[in-house]
């Protein structure tokens, strides 16, 4: 168990720090040179990541026009959809956006139910 002693934003706190497993590393002398710390956030829940797209279609993509998580993909890929067709439900805090094909043909997703997405992240193309 080693101890030290650390400075942040003018408080000192005296932490023990143990060491499980590896090799022994010998102490080295290092100057200390103060530092503005920027405040400390709680962790947030790690996104999930998107499944690896598609292969995307040849046709108009269709992109998120907000960061959120695909709820319902509502057709197959491969299916036709009509112009204002609702073609995925976005969740974005905690509300359902409908997401409306821009134009009619068929449907190639490039994302899944349950995958978080980013602004203008490709959701599906229409051909």
């Amino acid at each position: 168990m080693r101890k030290f002693n650390i400075n942040v934003n003018g408080k000192s706190y005296a932490v023990e720090v143990e060491e499980i497993g590896g090799d022994a590393v010998a102490s080295v002398p290092v100057k200390s040179v103060p530092v503005a710390a920027a405040p400390v956030a709680a962790p947030a829940a790690a996104p999930v990541a998107a499944p690896a797209a598609a292969p995307q279609g040849a046709g108009k993509p269709v992109n998120s026009p907000m960061p959120g998580l695909v709820k319902k993909l509502c057709f197959a890929n491969g299916d036709t959809v009509k112009e204002g067709d609702t073609i995925i439900i976005l969740e974005a805090m905690k509300m359902d956006t409908p997401i409306s094909a821009p134009a009619s043909g068929v449907i190639t997703y490039s994302t899944s139910a349950g995958a978080n997405v980013d602004t203008g992240a490709v959701l599906c193309t229409i051909a």
